[in-house]
């Protein structure tokens, strides 16, 4: 049965795309709460470069003199283009400097907007919207949050797959 809904709405978003027609509030939500529902099922289906970025903390170890170090990844959901950066701390602020610092300027240059960003629900990236580094900048920067559903890493296997291929 959920099966054919979710066929069904597909089937509304194309006719939708294709002849350019207007939905009724219902159609509306029905097609978010799919979208929704999608990505935190780990069914992500992305248009264009920028659509959709999957971002994730990576511990990478312990080292000597420098102590606990951890990698902030970013990987587009549609080319698959990736960006990582190494931090002694994993904050909300290091996780918008990754953005602020490559993934935006990328993004600017090839003249694309980051229209949303799907991560876990660490504290590095939720938090009170109003006071929260990470939510206040994505929202500074008109980009949509999606979080994936809480203890499911598989649902951002994006770039649990990016940190398998960096270990390797």
């Amino acid at each position: 049965q959920l099966g054919r809904f979710k066929d069904r709405l597909k089937a509304l978003e194309e006719k939708m795309a294709q002849e350019k027609m207007i939905l009724t509030e219902a159609q509306v939500q029905a097609l978010e709460k799919k979208k929704n529902d999608d990505l935190v099922s780990g069914e992500i289906e992305t248009a264009h470069p920028g659509y959709l970025g999957s971002q994730d903390t990576f511990y990478v170890g312990t080292l000597k003199g420098v102590g606990r170090v951890y990698q902030q990844t970013f990987v587009d959901t549609y080319s698959k283009v990736a960006f990582a950066k190494l931090y002694t701390s994993k904050t909300p602020i290091t996780a918008a400097d990754l953005l602020n610092d490559r993934v935006l300027p990328f993004f600017e240059e090839h003249e694309l907007p980051m229209l949303r960003i799907l991560t876990d629900r660490g504290t590095e990236y939720c938090g009170k919207a109003d006071s929260h580094d990470y939510q206040l900048y994505l929202a500074l920067n008109d980009i949509e949050h999606t979080k994936t559903k809480a203890r499911s890493p598989q649902t951002n296997g994006i770039c649990e797959r990016f940190h398998k291929t960096v270990l390797q």
